[in-house]
């Protein structure tokens, strides 16, 4: 499982340590008390491991490299960070509000498994509300705002792990941003967690080279505030995604999955 985590992005540890500078700050130009100075560095230190360990995990999981049902033995990842449990539990626990860890007691960590009923029910519940929020953001988004979705996606970069990360990433983005358009940040926060659980499997409809197309039909009918067009165009996109994850989520990654109908323990 290790050989697949690759090192966090240095520009997210960068933004932590200005948040830490910014919190603790006293006035300009007083020093800060050895007690404190001791604080910010193991504060700063924690909070950088928790974020490297967090998107470590994170890539981890949403490139299929730790599959459904495997256990995250903090100790374990602890001492490959060299850093307490505290850190590692941390990121635990911002990988399960994304749903992609599941807590059981005594404090065991499991890569969350899906029944196939569960998977197709959020396909629904996505399906529902970004087929709404198009046809509504027709009606009200801003050219600022389209001119924020056409520049969401930075081009195909290839098939590797990281490519294929920020991918589902932007498209993530993408679809948020959709949605913000709509007036509604509630609908924004909701989508966004939907596809924080649907991450790992977009990964595996493989649209690196297609997204800037599909999504430019979307954005074309938003730009003529077509709410009937803007409407079918994600119709089109999600109908095409759902089907595409179902069949290799099936075909292929069957035994990692509870393909039945029943709801996870």
């Amino acid at each position: 499982m290790w050989k697949a985590i690759l090192h966090l992005d240095n520009r997210r540890t960068a933004c932590y340590n200005e948040y830490i500078e910014r919190r603790f700050k006293l006035e300009k130009g007083r020093a800060l008390p050895a007690y404190k100075e001791e604080r910010v560095s193991e504060i700063a230190a924690n909070g950088t491991r928790k974020i490297k360990i967090y998107a470590d995990l994170r890539r981890a999981i949403i490139m299929g490299h730790c599959l459904p049902g495997d256990k995250i033995d903090v100790r374990q990842v602890a001492e490959r960070y060299g850093t307490s449990i505290t850190p590692v539990r941390e990121a635990l626990h911002l990988l399960s509000q994304e749903g992609l860890i599941t807590i059981k007691s005594h404090s065991a960590y499991l890569v969350t498994q899906l029944t196939l009923k569960q998977l197709r029910d959020l396909f629904d519940l996505r399906e529902i509300l970004e087929v709404a929020a198009a046809e509504r953001a027709a009606t009200r988004i801003t050219d600022e705002q389209l001119d924020g979705l056409t520049a969401v996606y930075t081009g195909y970069t290839g098939d590797d792990d990281e490519s294929y990360e920020r991918y589902t990433a932007e498209n993530r983005r993408f679809h948020t941003l959709v949605a913000r358009a709509t007036g509604n940040q509630e609908l924004a926060d909701l989508l966004a967690h939907i596809h924080d659980r649907l991450a790992r499997f977009m990964v595996l409809r493989q649209a690196g080279e297609t997204m800037q197309t599909t999504h430019a039909g979307i954005i074309e009918a938003l730009r003529l505030h077509d709410p009937a067009a803007a409407r079918q165009a994600m119709q089109n996109e999600l109908l095409d995604t759902r089907q595409v994850v179902l069949d290799r989520v099936i075909q292929e990654q069957g035994g990692a999955w509870q393909l039945d109908q029943k709801s996870s323990p």
